[in-house]
């Protein structure tokens, strides 16, 4: 409870504070109207009790709801047996906080648990009109209303908290998923794609070593810088991931910008390091920019297909990718990565289902746009991604 209250605003805290305040006096001025001193002190110590418990952290909750329901209880079984009662009030401030007991045994606890944390309070709010002096017919009313009415609306409202906690739980999990989903497949899309190309050169080092070829300096100095370069790129990748992560209002640093102008730096960069490649970009396209969506899912496909030609089509000699507008139904784009590699049976099966998240993330990404992706094997050889994307991601979501 402190620990909240300190959350809040200077204002906040004021009127929380004089709130508090007012109701202890409520609970004072009540416990004056008892006849005898010993019940005066004993009134303000159950009302005072009652309030403390409603605003008791949970793991005393159960402790302090059990205290002030029993010293309740426990004076209006007393004070029934005394000559002299109060005229007007047996304390409406503590059977509003047994009320609000009630309501919060309801909604914190199972129902196996709240059934008797619930009962206690709500006893205790029942029997409290029995301090009053005259029994009357205006006294059964009052306990009759408590418990038929009083009692079940806040058992009721409590249930209804419940329900509305667990809708908002279930709505923060789903956001915390989809964040986390995003998250892995940013992770993916760019680090694996430069760490890939690390690996890459690596093997290839080696493989000239294995075979006893000597590499002239320009050679190895060359394949290093290339090694170096793959290793800054993923490193600013990761530090763009991490200063959206510590930042949520930053734009995020890894997204492509609004148009296609990025596949030509990403294919170059391809080439450098692995077979050459030829972008075919559509002059209608080529300039415009599109929604943000677009372009980063457009820009995603190309990275992860070109990533999965160098893990997996070792001998590819040419890759091709093609951005079109679909020859079919109007307003789509038709995203292709083709190459010439092996596709052999294994490789296609690696490629297809693969050990990792690459695929995956990207069919989740382009499904999320209302487009489809395909990956299987060209009718002219080697292997090919076509991914089909609405420009109007949200007419077709």
């Amino acid at each position: 409870m402190i620990s909240a209250l300190r959350a809040r605003s200077r204002t906040q805290q004021a009127f929380v504070c004089l709130v508090g305040a007012a109701l202890v006096v409520l609970v004072v001025l009540e416990a004056l109207n008892a006849p005898y001193l010993p019940v005066v002190a004993a009134t303000a110590v159950a009302g005072l009790l009652c309030l403390t418990a409603v605003v008791v952290p949970e793991p005393l909750f159960v402790r302090g709801v059990t205290l002030a329901a029993a010293t309740s209880c426990a004076l209006s079984v007393v004070e029934t047996q005394l000559p002299h009662r109060p005229e007007n009030t047996p304390g409406v401030v503590e059977l509003f906080a047994l009320l609000l007991l009630v309501t919060r045994a309801a909604r914190r606890y199972p129902p196996h648990k709240a059934i008797v944390l619930a009962a206690l309070p709500a006893l205790a709010a029942v029997l409290l009109p029995l301090r009053i002096a005259d029994w009357d017919e205006n006294l059964k009313n009052a306990i009759a209303l408590i418990a038929v009415f009083a009692v079940p609306f806040v058992v009721v409202l409590g249930l209804c908290l419940r329900l509305n906690d667990a809708v908002h739980t279930r709505e923060h999990e789903a956001i915390r998923q989809t964040e986390r989903l995003e998250y892995a497949r940013e992770l993916h899309d760019f680090v694996a794609h430069h760490v890939t190309a690390i690996v890459a050169q690596t093997k290839a080092a080696r493989f000239t070593a294995a075979a006893g070829h000597a590499q002239s300096p320009e050679d190895l100095d060359r394949m290093l810088a290339q090694i170096e370069r793959a290793g800054s790129q993923a490193m600013g990748s990761m530090r763009a991931m991490v200063s959206v992560l510590r930042d949520t209002t930053a734009p995020a640093a890894t997204r492509p910008p609004g148009n296609l102008g990025g596949l030509r730096a990403l294919t170059e960069e391809f080439s450098a390091v692995g077979p050459p490649v030829t972008l075919i970009l559509d002059p209608s396209r080529a300039g415009r920019r599109m929604p943000p969506e677009i372009t980063t899912t457009v820009h995603r496909v190309v990275q992860e297909s070109l990533t999965n030609v160098r893990k997996h089509a070792t001998g590819a000699g040419r890759v091709e990718v093609s951005v079109r507008m679909h020859p079919g139904p109007p307003d789509q784009l038709q995203v292709s990565v083709t190459d010439d590699g092996p596709g052999g049976t294994a490789t296609a099966r690696e490629k297809t289902h693969g050990h990792g998240y690459g695929l995956i993330g990207l069919a989740e990404r382009v499904e999320e746009t209302g487009g489809h992706i395909t990956a299987g094997p060209h009718e002219d050889g080697g292997w090919r991604v076509l991914a089909v994307i609405p420009l109007d991601p949200a007419s077709s979501a």
